[in-house]
């Protein structure tokens, strides 16, 4: 009987979001492929379950292919973790899902916490429709260009940003369109997280007066908005009569 491989989403943040069918998951898993071991163990640590570990990550992902498939094939049950959140999902295992789905194979997958979808929920934009970029391109050029599509975009876009680059991608973003309503998430789901609303000024004027330490969600309104999304205070309430 053939295995199956179990894509399994962990928390991003707050132990408290893993759930009883992740952990029971994990439990029954003859093999947990995940993003980094050491990250890994000390999760399984915390929630006190004791399984074999195999990494795949982006350097490895490739050479673990063969392993994986002739495991699934001999009838184990394999549960795919990243570090946090979603795997595939800007994280190692599309590559493994895609030879999967190639070979056949079983595959469920078991979901949880997303860094995208937490963040598309608390940003007061609009979610009926939107894009989701992944990081942010490295080169200033490459990144300008990024954002300026996004402003054209009539559609919420969505980016991971790190700390290190958050003040200047405001800045940018900024020099492009300071008007443009906007959200950034940081550090979702953790102690010190924290929403900041409003225009791209009005955002970088915020985050000045705080800290831009910890991981980032960058949120870009579209540039068509729906009646709804007026400030005026009578436009809301015609909308709810």
């Amino acid at each position: 009987m053939a295995g199956r491989l179990y894509i399994t989403a962990t928390p991003i943040g707050n132990l408290g979001d893993l759930s009883g069918r992740v952990r029971e998951t994990l439990e029954q898993a003859d093999l947990v492929a995940c993003e980094d071991t050491r990250h890994t163990g000390l999760l399984l640590s915390r929630i006190e379950i004791k399984r074999p570990l195999i990494s795949l990550h982006e350097h490895n992902e490739a050479s673990r292919i063969p392993e994986i498939l002739r495991r699934l094939r001999e009838g184990e049950q394999i549960a795919l973790v990243s570090d946090a959140g979603y795997p595939t999902v800007s994280d190692p295992g599309q590559r493994l899902v895609r030879a999967v789905v190639r070979e056949k194979l079983e595959l469920t997958v078991i979901p949880g916490p997303s860094a995208v979808l937490t963040a598309l929920a608390g940003s007061g934009l609009p979610t009926d429709r939107f894009y989701y970029g992944g990081f942010l391109p490295n080169k200033r050029g490459k990144r300008e260009r990024e954002l300026a599509r996004a402003l054209e975009a009539d559609f919420t876009s969505i980016y991971f940003e790190s700390t290190h680059r958050i003040e200047a991608t405001l800045e940018m973003l900024a020099g492009l369109d300071p008007e443009r309503p906007i959200c950034v998430g940081r550090e979702l789901t953790k102690k010190f997280e924290q929403f900041v609303h409003g225009t791209t000024s009005e955002v970088i004027e915020t985050l000045s007066k705080g800290s831009t330490k910890g991981e980032f969600t960058l949120l870009i309104a579209g540039s068509k908005l729906p009646k709804w999304f007026s400030p005026k205070d009578a436009t809301l309430h015609d909308e709810s009569a």
